[in-house]
């Protein structure tokens, strides 16, 4: 049994009851009292639960404008029914038994079931969408609706939200509020905007708050296994439970926090990779920069800041790691209004994590922009071993990988499919660099090719395109490693034969074999730990990198078709190098080329130095300090100001976020 509030009826009046029985069949009974008088119940209507062997719901909440009614059930399922039509059967029913509503009538303290006599007359519903087994075989706890969203809870230790599309179910995201949590049983949205989220931790009922990050009450009640409530108020919080047979009463009065704030933290830890999106215009108010981030506390962050209020608002918090997430790729989609992207992320335990963000600018929240995230799809290489049976009596052969950098390789929509196809690079730890390939619609993220040439641990991965006149275009590939080597590679034929075989195989295949690099450049004398690649008007590309030794090196590279049938592909050539040695007093972790002639360095030394190339030499022309320790990572644009001044920006990430 469970109750589900009618949001078109009174609440202090009437309520639905929904009663699981045997086979899974599933009833709503509408009761409404008054005072003084017994209560009517008029059976609505009956509902077929999916087969399971635990069948019974646990959970249920009404959706009135589309008539729909979404149960969650012992198995973990989610489950979509429409009550629109088992409403307007119900009347009919009810019309043709007795002429009026059915009343169960209090005689000798005994209940008649009159209303159930003739529940045949009622349809058994269908499902019209079902999440099987979404919150796993612990079962869902409760499912709300809030703004348009729903939320489902389970003692999975993750909150969901979904919408409905076309009614069916959609998952968009899911979130893992805190750690060691794994009982969550309910949530509260409330009027400042926070959100609680209600479980138990070990034998104690925890409440935690989405917006501070931390557990605002934790009371030592036994356990999850019993009944209990809670019920908040802007003046008091009441908790009660049974324990022992005895029923226990928590109160607590609203007291004024004597916290507060001064700089509200967007990561638990260090931030190890920053990537702007680009800029969201609000009408009315100022142009907001849309950037996210990711850090070693496992999470990454949409967030916007602002030029003028200096100030870093978090838009979402995406949480589907579980290891620490070291760097961000992102390809900018069609959008009407405001932004929107697909963000990969990555990290340890060989684990990327694809969304969908669309940002628009929304002037009645705070941070006058509202981000939409959407979960894509996900690929972990050991998920296999995962799914072992008595893994815990094997000996794991392969290391954890860990993805050092990601890049989106640029224009592989390919014509030879219906659907596009995405293709995204992969510096790995285990010595190798990977091509996957990601199609949306079938939420299918694949690993196509790899190669393990560089034999150790690859720290950067960059790709480009290249088109000839003709119209002829090459996907070529750049990746550095830990002994200061820059090898280029076309992957234009292993990209072309891995769509024919996704293809064939309906988005399945074992990975292809990348060929041997074009050309490979020894720029440094350690590990590469920045790397960025500009192509120049005349269609050459500057490669620039910077290292752990301090040095930065430059390149200047030119695409050519190879001639005969031995080099009937591509072919690079090396024009120019220039070497900087000892340009920084410790780590190169960010450089980019502004444009040619014009670069950009970073470093652990906390500083931010431009550079002016001439041929054979690289001279410093200003150097700033920034504030930010332990610099991972820097990002950078330019802005056409309103006078048609060129203004460049960047981003610095590390032991904190700055805007330059």
């Amino acid at each position: 049994l469970s109750w589900a509030p009618r949001p078109e009826l009174p609440p202090d009046t009437a309520a639905a009851l929904l009663a699981s029985g045997p086979d899974g069949e599933m009833l709503w009974l509408d009761i409404t009292h008054r005072f003084g008088q017994a209560p009517s119940v008029q059976l609505m209507g009956r509902y077929l639960l999916p087969s399971c062997k635990q069948r019974w719901h646990t959970c249920a909440a009404f959706l009135p404008q589309e008539g729909l009614l979404i149960c969650g059930d012992r198995r973990g399922s989610l489950i979509l029914f429409p009550c629109s039509s088992s409403s307007r059967h119900a009347a009919e029913s009810t019309s043709i038994v007795n002429g009026t509503d059915t009343v169960v009538e209090d005689s000798s303290n005994e209940l008649e079931p009159s209303c159930l006599l003739h529940k045949g007359a009622l349809p058994l519903e269908s499902p019209l969408s079902v999440l099987f087994g979404l919150h796993g075989k612990t079962g869902v706890t409760s499912v709300t609706i809030h703004r348009g969203y729903i939320y489902s809870t389970g003692r999975d230790g993750v909150y969901r939200q979904l919408r409905l599309q076309d009614q069916q179910l959609e998952v968009l995201q899911k979130h893992r509020p805190c750690k060691g949590l794994q009982w969550i049983e309910e949530l509260h949205f409330t009027s400042d905007g926070d959100l609680l989220v209600l479980g138990f931790h070990a034998d104690n009922f925890v409440v935690w708050s989405s917006r501070t990050g931390e557990n605002i009450h934790c009371i030592p009640c036994g356990g999850g296994h019993r009944s209990w409530s809670y019920c908040s108020s802007p003046f008091a919080e009441v908790f009660t439970f049974i324990k022992s047979g005895d029923v226990m009463l928590y109160h607590r009065k609203a007291e004024p926090c004597e916290q507060q704030v001064l700089l509200a933290s967007l990561h638990g830890r260090e931030i190890t990779c920053v990537r702007r999106l680009g800029a969201v215009e609000v009408p009315g108010r100022a142009t907001f920069n849309v950037f996210v981030t990711s850090s070693e506390d496992t999470t990454a962050c949409v967030l916007v800041l602002s030029e003028k209020s200096r100030a870093a608002v978090p838009l979402a918090r995406l949480s589907d790691h579980i290891s620490s997430v070291r760097t961000l790729a992102f390809a900018m989609g069609p959008g009407d209004e405001g932004l929107s992207a697909l963000l990969f992320s990555a990290g340890g335990r060989a684990q990327i994590e694809c969304y969908r963000l669309l940002c628009t600018g929304d002037t009645a929240s705070e941070s006058a922009v509202a981000c939409q995230v959407i979960h894509v799809a996900s690929h972990r290489l050991d998920k296999h071993w995962e799914q072992k049976k008595n893994r815990h009596k094997l000996v794991k052969m392969d290391p954890e990988t860990r993805y050092m950098s990601l890049s989106v390789l640029p224009g592989t929509s390919t014509k030879q499919l219906p659907t596009p196809w995405k293709f995204l690079a992969a510096a790995c730890s285990d010595g190798s660099v990977r091509i996957f390939g990601l199609l949306e619609a079938a939420q299918k993220l694949v690993l196509v090719a790899e190669s393990f040439h560089h034999q150790r641990c690859v720290l950067k991965v960059e790709a480009f395109l290249h088109a000839w006149a003709g119209g002829e275009r090459r996907h070529l590939l750049c990746s550095a490693a830990t002994d200061g080597s820059i090898a280029f590679w076309d992957v234009t034929g292993p990209i072309m034969h891995a769509v024919d075989a996704l293809h064939q195989a309906e988005g399945e295949m074992q990975p292809l074999a990348l060929d041997a690099p074009l050309v490979t450049v020894m720029a440094h004398s350690c590990g590469v730990n920045s790397l960025h690649i500009h192509e120049t008007p005349e269609g050459r590309y500057l490669v620039a990198s910077g290292s752990d030794d301090g040095s930065i090196h430059v390149c200047l590279l030119e695409v050519a078709l190879g001639r005969g049938e031995a080099a009937a592909g591509t072919s690079l050539q090396v024009l120019e190098r220039v070497s900087r040695p000892c340009a920084h007093a410790a780590h190169v972790t960010g450089i980019r080329v502004l444009r040619p002639g014009l670069l950009l360095s970073a470093s652990v030394d906390q500083r931010l130095t431009l550079w002016n190339q001439r041929p054979g030499e690289l001279v410093p022309l200003s150097t700033t300090f920034f504030h930010v320790p332990d610099l991972a990572e820097l990002d950078c644009w330019e802005e056409v100001e309103a006078g048609g001044e060129l203004r460049y920006y960047c981003v610095l990430c590390g032991q904190g976020l700055e805007m330059l």
